[in-house]
């Protein structure tokens, strides 16, 4: 009995590790790499925001007696920032670097001195030189599949500081600009970290936070956006593994197992690239036909003259035996995708595979509907021009009294089924990137299990905006 509880104990311990380890070795069906090249642009949205980061430090007044003088420092100001020499970098295992060297920083501080019976204020200039900041930032993955900063590290450094007094007795008390300075430049080295710690952890993070993991796409399904690891940080690059998973939103658990080819991303030539597998758009397709949308009903209105007029002359000897008085009575077309549609994608193209049944009824009125016809019709072809072969389940004797059916019904199926596949696809899925940052000059390469979308970043925001956006939205939210 004991070593059954301890077996027992043993497999609930590792029950939640091996689930760990194997949803993490779930392959993804969406990739985004940025690169190297991306990371040149992000560089300039990351320097502004440093600098308005910095500008925005609040520095205590300073009070004090040295000597004969009695001196209050307040009302610091940062008036300008030059850091020309400023470099963002990829820290393979790590994350990101954000280095500036060699800049400088302009501020300005009210002054009140008291010097034996004189007293002099004034507004003073100051400049900080060799200013010298070393941020580095840890990415992982967190709890819900979100990418987030869990850790920097931060070392700033000012070299010297001067400061130009003026005044009646600017050149009595001189000699304090450099016990001043010296004050203000340790103030100020002990400022910047902390305010770039709470701009990435708190800013920067919130930002992160309004990419979306686990969203709704449209009133029947939604999309998983979830990291499956932790981001692949490499000297040239990172790469974020996504799950890139539809579903039902009314039956969010039955989703579809990814077997699919897992993307492979060997290109840095654009600033990102995007990578969808063949399990991307499978899981969409499933989730809509689990979800019952992929099916219309054609009747009345609905249905164009040139084939009702065509249903009416190959079903008219059929009317006629079973009633004369239906041969007036209305005629309908049901189209319903009765399979999960299945994409194969290859370095010629990419293919959607699907059967679909077609039912005709005629609609006496005050009488329940009768079938005239059911046919299966498996559906395959590019995405771009479809090709449908037509085969019906009937008897042969009807098969061949379908094949003036043929051409129009391909016809109607061109017009039916693949626009009601696209009804609910052209909506668009938004790609897990922060809301501000666009893609442009997209370039579309196909690939043997995926596709790959080569691009450039554009921000339509600054980071500022982006992240004072996603503030207002999580202030909305809540």
């Amino acid at each position: 009995m004991s070593r059954l509880r301890m077996t027992s104990c043993l497999l609930s311990l590792l029950f939640p590790l091996l689930s760990s380890i194997m949803a993490a070795a779930q392959p993804a069906g969406c990739k985004i790499r940025i690169t190297d090249k991306g990371l040149e642009m992000l560089k300039f949205e990351t320097q502004k925001f440093v600098e308005e980061e910095i500008s925005n430090i609040s520095m205590p007044e300073m009070t004090g007696k040295e000597g004969r003088f009695q001196y209050t420092i307040n009302n610091v100001k940062i008036t300008e920032l030059n850091l020309t020499h400023a470099e963002l970098q990829f820290i393979p295992d790590v994350g990101l670097l954000f280095d500036v060297q060699n800049s400088s920083i302009s501020l300005s501080f009210h002054r009140r001195i008291l010097y034996w019976f004189f007293y002099d204020t004034g507004n003073i200039n100051a400049s900080a030189e060799g200013v010298n900041i070393n941020t580095a930032l840890s990415l992982i993955r967190d709890d819900e599949g979100r990418l987030k900063i869990n850790n920097i590290t931060c070392d700033a450094r000012i070299d010297k500081m001067r400061a130009k007094f003026s005044g009646t007795l600017g050149k009595v008390y001189h000699f304090l600009s450099s016990f001043l300075t010296t004050g203000l430049r340790f103030l100020l080295n002990q400022r910047i970290c902390p305010a770039l710690n709470h701009a990435a952890l708190v800013h920067v993070n919130s930002l992160l936070e309004t990419i979306p993991v686990r969203t709704e796409v449209d009133q029947y399904i939604g999309i998983d956006y979830a990291l499956v690891d932790d981001p692949v940080v490499t000297s040239r690059s990172l790469d974020m593994h996504f799950r890139g998973m539809f579903f039902d939103r009314a039956d969010p658990n039955n989703t579809l197992v990814n077997y699919a080819v897992d993307p492979v991303i060997r290109e840095y030539d654009r600033m990102v690239y995007l990578a969808l597998s063949e399990y991307f758009f499978d899981s969409g397709m499933y989730s809509y036909y689990k979800a019952g949308v992929l099916q219309m009903h054609i009747i009345n209105e609905k249905m164009s003259k040139d084939l009702e007029m065509l249903l009416r002359t190959t079903y008219f000897g059929t009317l006629v035996m079973m009633n004369p008085v239906l041969v007036d009575a209305p005629l309908s077309l049901e189209i319903a995708v009765n399979s999960p549609p299945k994409t194969t994608i290859k370095t010629s193209g990419a293919t959607v595979v699907m059967t679909a049944t077609v039912k005709v009824m005629v609609l006496p009125p005050g009488r329940p509907p009768v079938q005239l016809s059911s046919m299966t019709m498996p559906l395959s072809g590019f995405m771009t021009s479809t090709l449908f072969k037509i085969f019906s389940n009937q008897s042969a004797l009807e098969s061949l009294a379908l094949i003036p059916l043929q051409a129009p019904l391909k016809t109607m199926l061109q017009m039916s089924v693949v626009p009601l596949i696209n009804n609910w696809t052209k909506r668009g899925v938004r790609i897990p990137l922060a809301d501000g940052m666009d893609f442009i000059e997209e370039v579309v390469e196909y690939h043997n299990g995926f596709i790959l979308i080569g691009a450039n970043l554009h921000f339509s925001k600054g980071l500022r905006e982006m992240i004072e956006g996603s503030n207002e939205t999580e202030a909305t939210t809540n």
